[in-house]
């Protein structure tokens, strides 16, 4: 992630924090909900997040998301209106 916003770098301390990710990419796709519902001036409001950790082993989908959303509880009930996850083990992202 190339010069990360301040909600970026965020989202980014606390999943790596909460997960010891072996990859974790973020990126704010803010600019492409303009003018739609929970879209603010200067954006930082809609991220797309993957991340693979073997935190996630033995977990159904909804499950890791869950563990995901609890870790940004604050930043979802404040600044970030949307966050689209994907969610693997390293075995899965090496099947990807």
């Amino acid at each position: 992630m190339n010069d990360p916003s301040p909600v970026a770098r965020a989202l980014q301390t606390k999943l790596h924090v909460a997960f010891s990710p072996a990859s974790l990419e973020i990126v704010d796709d803010s600019a492409r909900h303009a003018g739609h519902s929970g879209a603010r001036e200067g954006g930082e409001t809609h991220f797309k997040v993957r991340i693979v950790s073997d935190a996630f082993a033995k977990l159904s989908r909804v499950e890791r998301q869950r563990k995901v959303y609890a870790v940004l509880a604050e930043e979802l009930s404040t600044r970030v209106h949307a966050l689209q996850l994907v969610t693997l083990t390293p075995e899965e992202a090496a099947r990807a």
